[in-house]
């Protein structure tokens, strides 16, 4: 078996596609990910977000140095920068994933992280995963119905450090088997 890592694929649903991050991207991650609103529900996003950040990530995600995997989540055309978003599949284990994502503020509410999510999904089955699992913050009721439309099921409360909040916040864990 090579060791040489495979390229990352594009994913397509009817209005986006979820495709390799790109150095162009950092400007938008950065604005995006700078709103408290996004920083707000999730663990990782620092607020205020750090010049450099988004470079860094972008850097990653291009090398592929991480546990993870990034798509960002573009509702342009081929030729358009449209990024709207991002999504992650992080291995946890021998067959197993943890789904992250995040959709900036004026896009909320348009089915867009539904479609994205949905695509990872079949992705990672296609992929040969067995299960995921994500978690969102409690009061965060449009991603609980994002990961129920996928076909996640609920597996109980915990609670996550957020680093915008710098505080540990209570969270619903679910999770999807793949397999079978």
């Amino acid at each position: 078996m090579s060791g040489a890592v495979q390229p990352q694929p594009e994913l397509r649903t009817p209005r986006l596609r979820l495709r390799p991050l790109r150095r162009a991207d950092a400007g938008l991650i950065e604005l995006y990910a700078s709103d408290a609103k996004v920083a707000r529900m999730t663990a990782r996003i620092p607020h205020p977000y750090p010049p450099g950040t988004a470079e860094t990530v972008v850097e990653r995600a291009i090398a592929r140095s991480g546990p993870g995997t990034i798509w960002a989540i573009d509702a342009g055309e081929d030729a358009e920068n449209g990024l709207i978003g991002l999504i992650e599949l992080e291995a946890t284990g021998p067959g197993r994933a943890d789904l992250g994502y995040w959709v900036a503020p004026a896009f909320w509410n348009t089915g867009y992280a539904s479609e994205a999510v949905e695509a990872v999904v079949r992705h990672a089955r296609d992929a040969g995963l067995q299960e995921l699992t994500a978690s969102v913050f409690q009061e965060n009721a449009a991603s609980v119905k994002v990961l129920l439309r996928a076909g996640f099921t609920y597996l109980g409360d915990g609670e996550k450090h957020s680093v915008a909040r710098a505080a540990m916040v209570p969270t619903f864990r679910y999770h999807r088997m793949l397999a079978g």
